[in-house]
């Protein structure tokens, strides 16, 4: 056990993908972590993974664009944890389609989703991730830094998040509370694997970054000591796609 052993943290999008591989290797680390997914068979099977590492692993169903749900969310993470140290938003929606024809209620959805449920959660959570000197994790999208054809919905949104991250570090820091934006490039998850369906490419893993590559990165960015602190990490798979 390490730097992070006995604290605690509440991870979204945790039943699949980076996600769960974030709650894993916190949980591996001594992490009480909370999960945070919709979808309730694959999230208990990440709280059962988490609990394999010897550490605890409490799921919640939640679906977080709905603010009765952020709200229960919040009144119980401080009840079923140390208290709250870390909060990561790996939860996200994507629709790639070129602006012409793109539906605004895709627009409207990936708004709700990669926007403004982590900043509903983010402000629910904020008085006791500072009184802990927390750390806020936005996982974004290399969308976030440079828009391609056909995702200007999606990348709006994270260029969003960008801003929402910047913003509340100015605020938090004087507290003590660090905020990372982790940028990541194309990542082995069902999302990508969907996306690639959509654009009509072969799907290949093991070309892309893997879930346990950011947990790993995040794990040592989050055990860093006080004295440092790292605002921006971006990632990318070691052979193009």
């Amino acid at each position: 056990m390490g730097a992070l052993s006995g604290r605690g943290a509440v991870v979204t999008g945790a039943s699949s993908g980076v996600g769960r591989a974030i709650s894993v290797a916190l949980a591996a680390q001594g992490v009480t972590v909370l999960l945070v997914a919709r979808d309730p068979a694959r999230l208990e099977a990440a709280a059962a993974a988490c609990e394999s590492t010897g550490s605890g692993g409490v799921s919640h169903q939640a679906e977080l664009t709905e603010d009765a749900a952020v709200s229960a969310l919040a009144e119980r993470a401080p009840q079923v944890l140390p208290g709250v140290d870390v909060l990561v938003h790996a939860a996200a929606a994507i629709e790639i389609d070129p602006l012409e024809r793109a539906a605004l209620a895709d627009l409207d959805l990936q708004y709700a989703i990669n926007v403004r449920a982590p900043y509903a959660l983010t402000q629910a959570l904020l008085p006791e991730i500072r009184g802990r000197g927390g750390q806020v994790v936005f996982v974004n999208s290399t969308a976030g830094r440079s828009a391609g054809a056909g995702s200007g919905q999606y990348a709006a949104t994270k260029h969003a998040l960008v801003a929402v991250a910047d913003s509340l570090r100015g605020e938090v820091n004087a507290d003590g509370v660090r905020v990372l934006s982790l940028f990541l490039g194309r990542t082995a998850t069902p999302m990508q694997a969907a996306l690639h369906e959509a654009e009509g490419r072969e799907y290949d893993p093991e070309r892309l970054i893997q879930p346990e590559d950011v947990a790993q990165a995040l794990v040592s960015m989050l055990a860093l000591p006080r004295t440092a602190e790292v605002t921006d990490l971006a990632m990318r798979p070691m052979r193009k796609p």
